[in-house]
């Protein structure tokens, strides 16, 4: 791969930014994004002159917003379980031997929070709007998107996010210990390079290290990942789930019970 259509890719000095460019689609992702997002995070993660690296989205109303529903149709567009490699993503954020730091200027929803939950680091904008929409869609993250946010902010507080789908500011996230630090609009670029300068001046080794070591204690939620993934796949193939789809196309409220078993 030589060339990115859904992405951006940029490395100077030490950093590594990597830019979902779908702003039309709120950096909804794709397929094709995914396998994009593999190469650049392999790229990036395996440079030696890279230090740290960035995950953003194009233009200022998004962050990311989870998988790009006009390519789902029961089945993503692509390859996977569920035409959408995303657990392989979210598998090389935790990876890569370099700190990943989320920089989070709107919304960070569905699939979007999940990756910047996941991300060592995130800085958000005061704009930032966080939360999950899965269960209003006809879809769920059954690993990291669960397990893995019940170790950031808690069991209950998880629960709340994944069964009411509500949004939460930036200041909110960052109570609940989602956000690292919130700034305001027009000084985030300025504190993410803060951030990465100092990242920088430590030891690469012991960081990477430090990374491998706190993943060690949550590794397991991967397979937890696995096997909701499995599971995921038959989800889809159901008419409850097809509901969620269905429904944003015409623009209206979903009627699940109907479906319910």
């Amino acid at each position: 791969m030589t060339t990115y259509e859904d992405i951006l890719y940029d490395a100077a000095d030490g950093v590594a930014r990597i830019t979902i460019n779908r702003p039309k689609v709120m950096n909804a992702f794709r397929a094709r994004t995914c396998d994009e997002l593999i190469h650049a995070f392999n790229r990036a993660g395996w440079d030696k002159s890279i230090g740290v690296i960035v995950l953003g989205g194009a233009g200022d109303r998004a962050f990311c917003t989870g998988g790009d529903q006009s390519a789902h149709d029961g089945q993503y567009d692509g390859r996977g379980l569920i035409g959408l490699p995303i657990e392989e993503v979210q598998s090389l954020i935790r990876d890569v031997p370099k700190p990943v730091i989320a920089r989070v200027q709107g919304y960070a929803i569905g699939g979007g929070n999940v990756l910047a939950a996941l991300c060592d680091l995130t800085i958000a904008s005061e704009k930032a709007v966080f939360g999950q929409v899965g269960p209003k869609m006809g879809s769920v993250d059954p690993g990291f998107g669960t397990a893995y946010l019940a170790r950031i902010v808690g069991e209950k507080k998880a629960r709340e996010i994944w069964y009411l789908c509500r949004r939460y500011s930036a200041a909110e996230a960052m109570a609940m210990g989602l956000v690292n630090l919130v700034v305001p609009h027009d000084q985030l670029d300025a504190e993410v390079s803060r951030w990465c300068a100092e990242i920088l001046e430590r030891s690469p080794t012991a960081i990477a290290i430090a990374k491998r070591s706190f993943n060690a204690d949550s590794d397991n939620i991967r397979g937890i990942g696995a096997m909701g993934m499995q599971t995921l796949k038959l989800y889809y193939d159901s008419e409850e789930s097809r509901e969620g789809v269905r429904a944003l196309t015409e623009k209206r409220k979903p009627d699940f019970r109907k479906y319910a078993k």
